[in-house]
């Protein structure tokens, strides 16, 4: 059973209310994700417990902050994380589709730890199916409504299962999106990429960056990346 909250150096995430707990995969992409510019507007589709829009908000001091959810009650525990959080005056959480949702302005950047699974047996727990199947948010939603909302210099960034990528840049390139950034990410040495970071923008770049990265050097011992990636984070 995961634990009811998870303690970070600056704030703690609670996560007995939500499906989908705190993650390997939320924690990299909530370190990883880049917002252009100071002070920036970022928007957290999926906000779940609130992870991602916290460590926004402390990696970006002066951005405010919006995350969205379909669960109410993930809205709830977002909201209380937040506000037992230092960043809570520029964190704003609503419960909203994200295919539905209006905002006046459009956002320097836009993350998203998207539903991942597409053909696996449908969970019989009906928050956690929607948290974590497409059934919910597909890839050619989910793209076309970041594009509506990004700025136009503005960055969209994802993590995907590697199984998904070809898919999901596909649906990006027709999306009217350009790959700026691509991280693959092993777990370990001697596996083969698990997970893929990616960054797009709406216009052209001269080369976009390609890495893979691994997260363990050997059993419980972190990678020189994994470790400076979130050594602002862990409290370990």
């Amino acid at each position: 059973m995961a634990n009811e909250y998870f303690k970070f150096k600056r704030f703690t995430v609670h996560q007995d209310k939500c499906a989908m707990k705190v993650g390997t995969d939320g924690t990299l992409l909530g370190a990883w994700a880049q917002a252009p510019q100071e002070p920036s507007r970022i928007l957290d589709i999926g906000t779940g417990t609130g992870l991602i829009a916290l460590m926004m908000a402390q990696r970006y001091p002066n951005a405010s902050i919006v995350g969205i959810d379909i669960d109410p009650a993930a809205v709830a525990q977002a909201r209380d994380n937040v506000t037992a959080s230092p960043f809570a005056d520029r964190i704003s959480i609503y419960e909203a589709d994200i295919c539905h949702f209006y905002e006046n302005d459009t956002f320097d950047s836009v993350i998203c730890n998207p539903p991942f699974f597409t053909g696996d047996l449908i969970c019989p727990d009906k928050q956690r199916a929607v948290a974590r199947h497409t059934i919910s948010l597909s890839y050619h939603d989910l793209i076309s409504s970041a594009y509506k909302h990004l700025s136009a210099n503005g960055r969209f960034s994802v993590i995907i299962p590697i199984e998904s990528q070809s898919n999901f840049e596909s649906e990006a390139l027709m999306g009217g999106f350009y790959l700026s950034r691509l991280c693959r990410v092993k777990t370990t040495l001697v596996k083969k990429p698990k997970r893929c970071l990616i960054e797009l923008r709406k216009l052209p770049v001269s080369e976009s960056v390609n890495t893979c990265e691994v997260i363990e050097i050997n059993p419980g011992i972190r990678s020189d990346w994994y470790k400076e990636l979130t050594y602002d984070f862990y409290i370990r």
